[in-house]
């Protein structure tokens, strides 16, 4: 499985990338406002900034409703920098971005998805990543982690080749119930990776074997 972080803090995407097991980057406009990262000519620099810190791929996300707007702003996008992928929402004018993009070359991830069914349209429209957010689901009360098992029930049935992006993710569990139920991406916090190193046992395990060394010294 692919651990992408979901941040615009270049800090956090430094530090993740530094432990070697990164493999992209997610953001949004909120994440960039988080930031104080305000203004498209600011926003798309952001984007070749973080491009050059990571080695994979790079969700950059478009604001236009409208097929036409969607269409010129994942263009610009795309040409920032090669490891762009070009964000677009579930929407239906979404689709028919996502279906021009796959046809022009240029890679999408399609985001803010909540049903089999748009997870679907995004595959039968040519969608490079599928965007599933299990965390908001969560939030009232629906499994997420179930959709996402859906999700890879129907792709493996009919050989998608959209990668399901677990996204949304909250915490260590999330990633690992993820793992396990064949998510092919997370991006979740820092916090949600760095977590997984951790247990107690390890902290109580490292830290006789170090007593035991000073002893001997």
């Amino acid at each position: 499985m692919k651990f992408f972080i979901d941040t615009a803090n270049l800090d956090q995407i430094k530090e993740a990338q530094s432990l070697g097991i990164l493999d992209g980057v997610t953001t949004n406009p909120s994440l960039m406002a988080k930031e104080g990262i305000t203004g498209r000519e600011n926003i798309l620099k952001h984007y070749v900034d973080i491009c050059n810190i990571v080695d994979g791929d790079v969700s950059a996300e478009v604001i236009s409703t409208d097929f036409e707007g969607m269409v010129k702003e994942g263009e610009e996008l795309a040409e920032l920098h090669p490891q762009i992928i070009v964000k677009v929402p579930m929407i239906l004018e979404g689709i028919k971005a996502i279906k021009h993009f796959a046809d022009n070359g240029i890679k999408t991830n399609c985001t803010l998805v909540f049903s089999v069914g748009q997870a679907i349209l995004a595959a039968k429209a040519g969608a490079t990543y599928v965007s599933p957010f299990i965390g908001r689901l969560d939030d009232i009360s629906t499994d997420g982690l179930n959709l996402i098992s859906e999700i890879r029930e129907v792709y493996d049935n009919y050989n998608f080749q959209t990668e399901i992006l677990a996204a949304s993710v909250r915490h260590t569990m999330h990633v690992i119930e993820c793992a396990k139920i064949g998510a092919d991406v997370m991006t979740g916090p820092l916090s949600s990776i760095t977590g997984l190193a951790k247990h107690p046992l390890t902290d109580i395990g490292l830290e006789k074997f170090l007593a035991d060394y000073k002893k001997g010294n």
